[in-house]
């Protein structure tokens, strides 16, 4: 689940906390490159986490999404069941948008409380969408992890257990990574190793003013 944005308004230039989205494609190390981050000093908002924690303990979310989907949407132990609710938005456009239309705005709401307690000159949003959904429209700078596409492929495959065709329908459906690289600020290539990959971080980071 990611935070959806309308507005297309450039950030601020200089806002007390400037805003960076840090996006990447599955497999590409995005996670990794924000764990740097963070011991480089400067704090990351990981969207898709948080709309998790959302999901089970926001009591109007909760009983937005009761009231869209029915009782079934949390199981007998009060946690959002993530496969019938799949299952009743699949295919289903105008289900699915109304979905969003509850956890988006409680997401960014969240995300901007979080934003106005951090004390640091940068601050980080992670998410997987930030060029589909437009969210670097409003942010300071954006910052995008890529890798080949093989490499990829493999990574996915060996940490997830996936298989090749199944790794590859994700990518398929994620947009595609030359168009990503166009329109992001900053790229860092993880095609090497994790030396290189939190040298190339540090050098970026430190570079934004």
């Amino acid at each position: 689940m990611e935070e959806l944005q309308t507005e297309t308004q450039k950030a601020d230039p200089d806002p007390a906390s400037k805003i960076i989205g840090l996006t990447g494609g599955i497999g590409s190390g995005k996670t990794t490159v924000a764990k740097f981050i963070e011991d480089c000093g400067f704090p990351v908002y990981y969207s898709d986490n948080r709309a998790k924690t959302i999901v089970n303990d926001n009591e109007d979310v909760m009983r937005k999404i009761k009231e869209l989907l029915g009782s079934e949407s949390y199981d007998d132990s009060g946690m959002y069941n993530r496969k019938f609710v799949a299952g009743k938005v699949f295919n289903d456009d105008a289900l699915l948008q109304q979905l969003n239309g509850i956890i988006h705005p409680a997401v960014r709401l969240d995300f901007e409380e979080w934003v106005a307690k951090q004390t640091k000159y940068l601050v980080f949003k992670e998410t997987a969408l930030l060029f589909e959904l437009k969210l670097h429209l409003q942010c300071y700078k954006s910052l995008l992890v890529t890798a080949e596409d093989n490499i990829r492929l493999k990574r996915v495959m060996d940490r997830d257990g996936k298989t090749y065709r199944e790794v590859e329908t994700v990518m398929s459906n994620q947009l595609p990574e030359k168009d990503k690289i166009k329109q992001a600020d900053y790229i860092i290539y993880n095609n090497t190793n994790l030396d290189d990959l939190q040298e190339q971080t540090e050098k970026i980071i430190f570079e934004i003013e």
